[in-house]
């Protein structure tokens, strides 16, 4: 069992920044691809940003490619959402989560194996 913790989320003006982070548990960290996942209020949960094990594969969405940056750092098994731009409709709870399926990055949901517990993002206007 993998715990991902998620941290760095909060309220911010619109255009403003934020960095999420994404600590796990356990010794595997480097073999998983991880992605970012996020859920408004009413909607359903959205892809985000994938990466994969060794960090040189990423995939975004169209809605934050150009805006966001997904990261890792195995050393610290910590991965990371650099997010620029912020508009309104970014606003969210983030979630992080793992794939130890080895199959590469993915926007599916459910070929993850693992979640964080979310961390909301707010971005006022």
């Amino acid at each position: 069992q993998v715990q991902l913790v998620e941290s760095g989320g909060g309220l911010v003006q619109a255009g403003g920044s934020l960095r999420l982070s994404c600590a796990a548990s356990g010794r595997a960290f480097s073999t998983y691809a991880m992605g970012w996942f996020r859920q408004a209020p009413g909607k359903e949960r959205e892809f985000v940003a994938a990466i994969n094990y060794s960090g040189g594969n990423t995939y975004y969405a169209d809605s934050v490619k150009g805006r966001f940056t997904i990261s890792r750092d195995n050393a610290k098994n910590t991965v990371y959402l650099r997010m620029n731009r912020l508009k309104p409709e970014d606003t969210a709870v983030y979630y992080c989560a793992a794939d130890r399926s080895k199959a590469g990055v993915t926007f599916l949901p459910n070929a993850y194996d693992w979640w964080g517990q979310g961390t909301q993002v707010t971005v006022s206007s």
